[in-house]
């Protein structure tokens, strides 16, 4: 699994590059200030990004795949950091809302508190944060070997919570690419 997205990036851009990201990162948008700074975690090759970048916003990108980091910096014009997040030290940044498109999908259960507020140590006062999970209980291997950990809305909104974030919007949303997987949705900010 650690190489599908190296080994794939260019296949995962085509399939995922031309979905429309309106639909769950609006909600988000309402909620900050004009040319905020947006730190994009796992952003694949750029999609967010570039999406963000066109209504104003100064954003950065970071992406464990140098194949898909490099396609972001072309697609959206912008830095793009390259590593894992799981050890990257987020608190050098300061940024005014953080994506997580997706991008914990893989992280198991007992390692996801903690990466979640590591990377959240680069949030300002007053940040937002958007990040989707998905919605399901246990876990799956896809046909890949990628192992995606599934996700109850009371078990995101106990751990925001303990972590003391506040959930200020929330949806859940039928996947784009296949329409079997929920898309749990959340833009939290600090209590």
């Amino acid at each position: 699994m650690q190489d599908y997205y190296q080994k794939n990036y260019k296949t995962y851009h085509e399939k995922t590059f031309s979905i429309d990201p309106s639909s769950f990162l609006e909600p988000l948008v309402q909620w900050l200030p004009v040319e905020a700074f947006v730190l994009d975690v796992g952003c694949s090759s750029g999609r967010d990004l570039l999406w963000m970048k066109k209504r104003g916003f100064d954003v950065i990108g970071f992406e464990r795949s140098p194949g898909l980091a490099e396609l972001a910096r072309k697609n959206a014009g912008c830095e793009v950091i390259e590593g894992d997040f799981e050890t990257y030290d987020f608190s050098r940044l300061s940024v005014d809302a953080i994506l997580f498109v997706g991008a914990l999908v893989h992280l198991p259960y007992e390692r996801f508190k903690t990466v979640f507020q590591n990377i959240c140590n680069c949030l300002r006062k007053q940040g937002k944060i958007f990040i989707s999970m998905k919605e399901g209980n246990g876990y799956f291997k896809d046909n890949h070997g990628r192992i995606f950990y599934l996700w109850q809305n009371d078990d995101l909104r106990r751990i925001f919570h303990e972590l003391g974030y506040k959930v200020i919007d929330f949806n859940r949303q039928v996947s784009i690419v296949r329409d079997s997987d929920l898309w749990l949705g959340y833009v939290l900010s600090t209590q």
